[in-house]
């Protein structure tokens, strides 16, 4: 059985990555009024750019079942 991180490296990538790119949409984009649901608070966009960098990258994630040919999954 894999460790947890090894497993999901691509995963934690993406969440790490969207995390950080969320905090500096807040800080350079954000919603000047404050009326905007995501962007108004910074945890709110960070958290968005996390949710979105994992679902993101986890899309690249291999699937390492193997299926014979014939119909027959049979593990």
């Amino acid at each position: 059985m894999k460790p947890f991180f090894k497993k999901h490296t691509l995963t934690i990538i993406g969440v790490v990555v969207g995390a950080i790119a969320g905090y500096f949409y807040w800080k350079f984009v954000g919603c000047s009024s404050g009326s905007c649901a995501i962007t108004s608070k910074p945890l709110n966009s960070t958290l968005y750019g996390a949710v979105v960098g994992g679902l993101l990258l986890s899309t690249f994630k291999k699937d390492k079942k193997k299926y014979d040919v014939s119909g027959d999954n049979k593990q």
